[in-house]
């Protein structure tokens, strides 16, 4: 199938491992023209020569307004951004009698504002030009509460509401907004979290975990011209792990 996504601009946020680098590098695949930003300017480089990316550089979306400065310079590196893959890194475990109030705001700026704010950034230009694609990579989370990870359950669950929300304000200029959610798939930040993996692969269905590219592919599609009428939808990617409906 063409994607008709050759000679797009995409930013991927937090694309230099994980899922954000797997992103990257479907999406230059298929011939887009693709950006990655990351906290690490040496393995956001690295990442952009594996991907095949063509260009890099230095954001942290734990920082107020990072989310708009990093669209501000993928536009001055690509010229345009058509797709955004808003996707940062998770928030520390804990439960809710230990999260801290700084936690708590920490985990706002970079699990929420940095969405909102590169969707602000990201959407005059897309909207003037009746094209784009809005994607926030978010968590099965969002859907399902995973134990220990409150703060994570708290706030990636709001972005399902910002996501249909925004999808039913932006549909008829050509842009589609949408949520993918990823269950447990084998990327460091799962081995951060410390859990074992016969423990985790119990309890999905699939009877392992998700690999990257599946996610993926998932993520090139829905930034795809095909999946134009596609919009205001949460994808869930857990190998049938959710019991939810």
């Amino acid at each position: 199938m063409d994607l008709g996504i050759r000679g797009k601009r995409a930013l991927v946020m937090g694309g230099s491992s994980g899922l954000g680098y797997a992103i990257a590098k479907t999406l230059a695949a298929e011939g887009a023209e693709v950006a990655i930003c990351s906290r690490d300017g040496a393995r956001a480089a690295n990442a952009a020569r594996e991907t095949g990316a063509k260009a890099s550089f230095i954001c942290d979306l734990s920082k107020p307004g990072a989310g708009k400065e990093a669209v501000t310079e993928a536009i001055a590196k690509l010229g345009s951004v058509d797709i955004l893959v808003s996707n940062t890194g998770g928030p520390p475990k804990g439960q809710f009698a230990d999260i801290t109030a700084a936690q708590w705001l920490a985990g706002f700026q970079g699990l929420w504002m940095s969405a909102v704010e590169s969707a602000q950034a990201a959407l005059p230009g897309m909207r003037s030009r009746k094209w784009g694609r809005i994607l926030f990579v978010t968590s099965a989370a969002a859907k399902e509460p995973m134990a220990g990870l409150t703060v994570s359950n708290g706030l990636r669950a709001g972005l399902l509401g910002l996501t249909k929300s925004l999808a039913h304000e932006v549909a008829i200029d050509g842009v589609t907004v949408n949520a993918l959610l990823p269950g447990y798939t084998d990327t460091e930040r799962l081995r951060e979290l410390g859990i074992p993996a016969d423990k985790i692969t119990a309890m999905i269905p699939a009877g392992r975990l998700g690999r990257p590219d599946e996610f993926a592919a998932l993520a090139a599609f829905v930034a795809s011209q095909p999946a134009a009428y596609l919009t205001g939808q949460a994808l869930m990617v857990d190998g049938g792990w959710s019991r939810a409906i």
